[in-house]
């Protein structure tokens, strides 16, 4: 296993979220402003504050948003003043890291009482509910997904990304530039942002070196001027890894290519081919080979099976010959 570097803290400040969160949301603050920065939102889920506000409170998790739409402000101002504050109160202030209010709706003072007292950051956006939803949901799903930065390089081919890894001079940047030159697309180079979003691993550059290649010899390239705007993509989902050894010694075990060999990323499982470099070997042919193999896979086609289903009816042949 190459080395990789996890940095995934599951979890985001509201003051964070206030400041990043999607501008269609028009979040603002209306009270619990002392709660920004040490109250945390921990799950991408939201939940509805109906529940809890008619007493049955037992499954507000901790860490998530609660949202009060159009029904829990119409349920709360059918009680008296009293009636409201008893609802509010009975609410496990400890378990709320954010409360936000939808379709611009006025807030219960109560609430607002309440959030104050407690300092958990009352929210508003002029977003109706279900929008709301999505764009909080997609958005968190993002800032919360497990993620990792693995030494390597990234491509576009054939639709696939393509995750190719090795040690450090083994040639991931040179054979890159080749499949670049080939009219595949360059994501990353040397340092490959993967994010785990529902179990599906998708790959980036950072900022700084998105879109450059560094190549010995010829220092760093840009790859944009170079070969054109469709050369380069921002991100792609992963489809299979790659790895690059020194000599057909590391090689063990099926030759033949029976067996997958597997990456675990971020608790997901990659398809992956090793494959030994030496001089002379065309790496970019061996790779667009590779990955063809692997399309053709998905469709149920495997060489190496077709192969023994040969042989095994030719010795099944030779048996009746000789019998």
């Amino acid at each position: 296993m190459l080395s990789e570097s996890i940095a995934n803290p599951r979890s985001i400040s509201v003051a964070e979220f206030l400041k990043t969160a999607p501008e269609e949301l028009g979040l603002e603050l209306i009270a619990g402003g002392e709660g920004l920065e040490t109250n945390e939102l921990r799950s991408e889920r939201i939940q509805k504050l109906g529940l809890g506000l008619a007493g049955y409170s037992s499954y507000i998790h901790y860490g998530r948003l609660q949202m009060i739409g159009k029904s829990e402000t119409a349920f709360l101002q059918g009680f008296s003043s009293e009636e409201r504050a008893d609802a509010v109160s009975s609410l496990p202030a400890e378990n709320i890291a954010c409360l936000l209010i939808t379709k611009g709706l006025e807030p219960i003072e109560e609430v607002a009482a309440f959030a104050e007292r407690h300092k958990i950051p009352l929210l508003r956006s002029g977003a109706v509910s279900s929008r709301a939803i999505a764009l909080i949901t997609s958005f968190l799903q993002d800032r919360l997904a497990p993620e990792t930065t693995i030494h390597g390089v990234l491509v576009e081919m054939h639709g696939l990304g393509v995750l190719i890894r090795g040690e450090s001079g083994i040639g991931k940047s040179e054979c890159a530039l080749d499949l670049v030159a080939r009219g595949h697309r360059l994501i990353s180079d040397d340092s490959v942002r993967i994010k785990s979003l529902g179990g599906t691993l998708v790959g980036s550059s950072n900022e700084i070196t998105a879109g450059f290649l560094e190549i010995r010899g010829l220092g760093i390239i840009n790859v944009r001027e170079l070969f054109g705007v469709a050369s380069v993509r921002s991100s792609k989902e992963l489809s299979v890894c790659i790895e690059f050894r020194r000599s057909e010694e590391q090689m063990e075990g099926d030759r033949l290519g029976l067996e997958m060999e597997t990456e675990e990323i971020c608790g997901s499982r990659l398809p992956k081919y090793s494959l030994p470099v030496r001089p002379g070997r065309n790496l970019a042919s061996l790779v667009e080979t590779a990955v063809k193999v692997y399309m053709l896979r998905c469709e149920g086609s495997d060489a190496a099976k077709e192969v023994l289903e040969r042989h095994s009816r030719a010795l099944a042949s030779e048996g009746k010959v000789t019998s």
